[in-house]
């Protein structure tokens, strides 16, 4: 069973996390941030994996410290639950539409943290989320899973669906990247190692 658990605490944030990518849970997920805990669910449920985050933190200030240590946690708990990739397909790619808004996720688990991140909004918050936390987010998840990670909004008005098309996107290539490919032989590089 590939899985991890990990807890972060800081003097701004208290985040539990548990993953497992070979099972399907419902989701529990709560982390103070109504539409995070939305985002959240939505990935889960779209990357066919199980997810518990437990967070709480300065959230009386604003939401990005809880936001970008989840991000990290989230990251280090997928790094970790990876192994040594073995068999994993380790690329994957999606495009998901969400009403008018068409939303794509190519990412790469390579052992190399990067992000491409071209989406704008219009908006400044969907509710009381700052939209500029999304990318925050992803950083996060990029940096501590040793991911490249693009992810861009080709079109789209409507904020809400344009974030949610890329938590959804993300989800769907994670769930074609991590899945073990038994037509691969040890790990899916010449180099041997990701």
């Amino acid at each position: 069973m590939r899985s991890a658990s990990l807890n972060r605490k800081t003097g701004e944030t208290n985040i539990t996390l548990e993953l497992q990518l070979d099972k399907q849970n419902a989701s529990n997920i709560q982390t103070g941030v109504g539409f995070l805990d939305h985002m959240l669910s939505l990935f889960a449920k779209h990357a066919r994996l199980s997810l518990v985050c437990d967070a709480s933190g300065d959230t009386e200030v604003d939401f990005h410290h809880v936001t970008e240590d989840i991000g990290i946690v989230l990251g280090q708990c997928l790094l970790e639950a990876l192994g040594d990739k073995a068999q994993i397909n380790r690329y994957g790619n999606a495009f998901v539409p969400m009403d008018e808004s068409l939303g794509h996720c190519a990412l790469d688990l390579s052992g190399r943290s990067f992000l491409v991140f071209d989406a704008p909004f219009e908006r400044d918050k969907v509710g009381d989320f700052d939209t500029e936390l999304v990318q925050e987010f992803f950083q996060a998840v990029a940096a501590n899973a040793k991911m490249t990670l693009h992810l861009r909004v080709l079109y789209g008005q409507n904020t809400h669906h344009k974030i949610e098309s890329l938590f959804k996107a993300f989800g769907r290539a994670l769930a074609v990247a991590v899945q073990i490919n038994p037509q691969i032989e040890g790990v899916n590089s010449t180099k041997g190692v990701l």
